[in-house]
């Protein structure tokens, strides 16, 4: 039980951030220790390898079955938001955290997904993903370089400093406050892009948005839309500085920004009231 105990939050951070979701990653942890309860652990030599190596081939699992959810899944699909108190430390396993790589990862199939996570950002060894994915060194080598690849591609850049972060998200919230078109459209880059998850149980933009204009309308209108005891605050998303917003006595919406030279490349959205859940 205290070999379980102490490698929880391990467990939890490589089933986030292959499932996206933090009820999914919470399911197989618990899974996890079920199966570890039935398990002869007199013949475990490494109990934190064996319970990493059941949440991943869980998750993997899972994520086969999330696919063919997701595929039907109304409007664009964005990570469960974690929000904590203090940004985790820095590196590969902060990275990895945030909504802009989760939702690249999207595109991995679930070996692939494992495989990169296990290799890039947790520091496994080929021999010992091999055994855990039941493929040869050879094809995890293979996977990773492809996926790697893939996720360089696609890599975003954007400004990660707190004071950064900081600065934009301020002159977001007077931007939006103002209502005024053309002073939110001051704080979009040309090629700005805005991905908002409804689920299909709240309001949101039914494909990504691009361009300074269309976004920019979009937005003057989730402001005008605002309901009267509406609030804003700041909290810690996924590593980065994101807004809490809040109106008729609930968890309205999710916001997290990235930006480059002061202003919005990206802006993402989450709705879908079952994801916020957690926070709510």
């Amino acid at each position: 039980m205290q070999n379980f105990d102490d490698q929880r939050s391990y467990l939890f951070a490589i089933a986030y951030r292959m499932l996206g979701s933090a009820a999914d990653a919470d399911d197989m942890v618990q899974e996890a220790w079920l199966r570890w309860q039935k398990q002869d652990r007199a013949g475990v030599e490494n109990p934190r390898a064996w319970l990493a190596s059941t949440v991943t081939r869980l998750c993997i699992d899972r994520l086969r079955e999330l696919k063919r959810r997701r595929e039907t899944y109304v409007g664009p699909w964005l990570p469960e938001p974690l929000v904590t108190q203090d940004p985790p430390d820095g590196g590969e396993l902060a990275e990895s955290l945030s909504l802009a790589f989760l939702t690249l990862i999207e595109t991995l199939t679930p070996v692939e997904r494992a495989v990169f996570l296990l290799r890039q950002v947790f520091g496994y060894a080929y021999d010992e993903i091999a055994e855990i994915v039941g493929k040869s060194e050879a094809a995890c080598r293979q996977q990773f370089s492809r996926a790697g690849k893939h996720i360089g591609e696609g890599k975003p850049r954007f400004e990660t400093s707190p004071e950064a972060q900081q600065r934009m998200a301020q002159t977001f919230i007077e931007a939006m406050a103002s209502g005024d078109l053309s002073r939110i459209e001051s704080i979009l880059r040309e090629d700005v892009e805005f991905t908002s998850d409804g689920g299909g149980k709240a309001v949101a933009a039914m494909r990504v948005l691009k361009g300074r204009d269309v976004v920019a309308r979009f937005l003057q209108g989730i402001a005008s839309r605002a309901p009267a005891d509406a609030a804003v605050e700041l909290a810690v998303v996924n590593g980065q500085l994101g807004l809490l917003l809040k109106g008729n006595g609930k968890l309205e919406s999710v916001f997290v920004i990235e930006s480059i030279d002061g202003k919005a490349q990206a802006i993402r959205a989450i709705r879908n009231p079952d994801k916020l859940a957690r926070l709510g």
